[in-house]
């Protein structure tokens, strides 16, 4: 996967602009272009708790509000040497950036908006469009201190323990070729507190051993991914949590790669809720893949703070 079809949704606020850098450079290093796209819904809404009258927004007001945000968004690119498109869409912000990721490579977006008409644009779209796009979603983060967000120098990615590559694993692996960056492939398993998930295994049971098949099935998976491309991939079991592990190497890394859905291996049990966590804690961007994104993928032939 090239990533070079590159889609950004902005909002008029900060964390907005700040996704718009991130997706500029992406879209530099992959040779692509870039579209950004503002969204605006005309919604009703009660004027008092105490009547029936109902109060329209000033559909023309949005519009304008919504032209604004991706003018503004065009002036952080500016200097960028890739093309780029500015959309104004009417819809529902979701609606509209899930049916744009059908066509799309990548979309970025911020991880909240604060400001403008960010709340009646954006709301719950850095937790909803993540689990409904057909293509990788990257949420960005406001920098707050550290490193900045680009160039990825590092990446790190979420896998479920089991010898198939998964989606997220291939696509950590295509990001890290595209910005010469190595990948560390980490499995949790949290086994010492006694209370996780595999403190139901019987006595009996050889630890030891369990922790071997799952490092040998990671092996497995990541050669699956790297097929035949020599690159740097590192391998990790590690005792924990996933989310808790993802978002600690959030504060060291440039960017944090889980899948939407686990698939196979001990992924019902390990890798539940972790993306949607992951997004909330994590100080990097996170590029969340849709478990069945690997289907639309070429013929391979053919509160942490950042350090």
């Amino acid at each position: 996967m090239n990533f070079k079809n590159v889609v950004v949704g902005v909002d008029g606020s900060d964390e907005a602009l700040e996704a718009v850098r991130w997706a500029a450079a992406q879209a530099e290093r992959a040779e692509g272009e870039l579209t950004i796209v503002c969204a605006y819904s005309l919604a009703s809404y009660s004027a008092s708790a105490m009547d029936g009258g109902f109060a329209v927004v000033n559909e023309e007001s949005l519009k304008q509000s919504a032209i604004h945000a991706v003018m503004e968004a065009a002036k952080e690119v500016r200097t960028a040497s890739v093309p780029v498109a500015t959309e104004v869409r009417l819809g529902d912000p979701v609606s509209v950036l899930t049916a744009i990721s059908a066509e799309s490579d990548l979309l970025v977006i911020g991880s909240r908006g604060r400001s403008g008409i960010a709340e009646r644009l954006l709301g719950g779209t850095a937790f909803s469009v993540p689990a409904l796009a057909e293509c990788p979603v990257i949420v960005v983060p406001p920098h707050k201190a550290g490193k900045k967000f680009t160039p990825v120098e590092r990446i790190v990615v979420g896998v479920d323990g089991s010898d198939v590559a998964s989606a997220a694993l291939m696509s950590a692996v295509d990001m890290g070729i595209l910005w010469n960056s190595p990948v560390d492939a980490v499995v949790a398993v949290p086994i010492a507190t006694g209370s996780g998930v595999l403190s139901w295994l019987p006595v009996a049971v050889d630890r030891h051993a369990v922790i071997e098949d799952i490092s040998k099935g990671l092996g497995m998976a990541v050669e699956q991914a790297l097929d035949g491309r020599s690159f740097q991939v590192s391998e990790h079991v590690l005792d924990g949590s996933p989310a808790a592990l993802l978002a600690e190497f959030s504060t060291a890394v440039d960017l944090v790669v889980v899948g939407t859905r686990g698939r196979g291996g001990f992924s019902g049990m390990l890798m539940g809720s972790t993306s949607q966590s992951v997004l909330q804690h994590s100080t990097c961007p996170v590029m969340t893949v849709p478990s069945n994104h690997q289907d639309r993928r070429p013929n391979p032939t053919e509160s942490w703070e950042r350090r």
